[in-house]
């Protein structure tokens, strides 16, 4: 789990969630889960959880990709600390949280993406980013 800088954001994988001590002891608050191979999390009740079953390549619904977005983008402009992780936390979670950055801060998707994956590795797959950036527009 690492945090995304300027943000109330933290990228994670599903290893992630199963240590819910780490998650509330980082102060998060809400959790989204984009894994759609990984069986739904188990979480406490103080956590607020948004499950989007995403495919980490082409195929994605636009309208799913889209609530995806949306919702961490909600959580960003609210400054509510949220984890977003997939599976691995190297393609999905950096590409979700990347275009929501982009919507709340109005800069340009290749900005927010330099950002979120700054602080560590990414390995975001080209069909899925020209996705994520296609409900941008």
């Amino acid at each position: 789990m690492r945090p995304v800088a300027k943000s109330s954001l933290w990228l994670g994988h599903v290893g992630d969630i199963h240590d819910l001590r780490a998650v509330l002891a980082a102060g998060i608050l809400a959790v989204v889960d984009l894994a759609l191979e990984e069986p739904p999390a188990t979480v406490t009740r103080e956590l607020v959880y948004c499950r989007f079953p995403l495919l980490d390549g082409i195929g994605n619904p636009p309208w799913l990709l889209r609530a995806a977005v949306d919702c961490v983008a909600g959580l960003l402009h609210s400054c509510t600390p949220s984890l977003v992780y997939c599976s691995n936390g190297m393609s999905r979670s950096p590409a979700i949280a990347a275009a929501a950055i982009a919507r709340v801060r109005g800069c340009s998707p290749a900005e927010a993406l330099e950002l979120v994956a700054e602080p560590g590795p990414a390995d975001v797959s080209p069909a899925l980013w020209a996705e994520a950036q296609a409900v941008l527009s």
